[in-house]
């Protein structure tokens, strides 16, 4: 069995998630400019096993979707073409960014530390990960 990744896609960086390989914890395990995030992926797959993608849904209170979504689906095509045998998922990332801050609002972080972009992309990667474990073993 191998792992799964999340990826909180935006437009200047990402974060990364991942889970151990019995796919049960997810972890935060970086944070990657938009531009590199392909050559990052094939690295990062040739040294690991990586199953299935989990990608954010960027919906908002209304249920409408984010403009960002045009641009996941353009890297969803690039990463099918570039990754055939790995499976793409979707999941609704409503609060993940609010929930995000508020972990690390909680963790003794220092106010600069709080306000790292970078830190709420990889923690919101993680809660994506996270409920979509959840979700799947119900």
């Amino acid at each position: 069995m191998g792992q799964v990744l999340a990826i909180d896609y935006g437009k200047a960086r990402c974060g990364i998630a991942a889970t151990d390989d019995m796919q049960i914890i997810a972890s935060g395990l970086n944070t990657v400019l938009t531009p590199v995030l392909v050559d990052f992926l094939k690295k990062y797959f040739t040294e690991n096993k990586v199953d299935e993608v989990v990608l954010g849904l960027p919906v908002d209170l209304k249920g409408k979707i984010s403009e960002i979504e045009t641009d996941i689906l353009k890297f969803i095509e690039v990463f099918e073409k570039e990754f055939p045998t790995v499976k793409v998922n979707r999941f609704d990332e409503r609060f993940t960014s609010k929930m995000a801050s508020f972990f690390i609002s909680q963790s003794g972080k220092s106010k600069k530390q709080r306000q790292e972009k970078g830190l709420i992309d990889k923690v919101s990667a993680t809660i994506i990960l996270q409920n979509f474990l959840e979700q799947r073993t119900r």
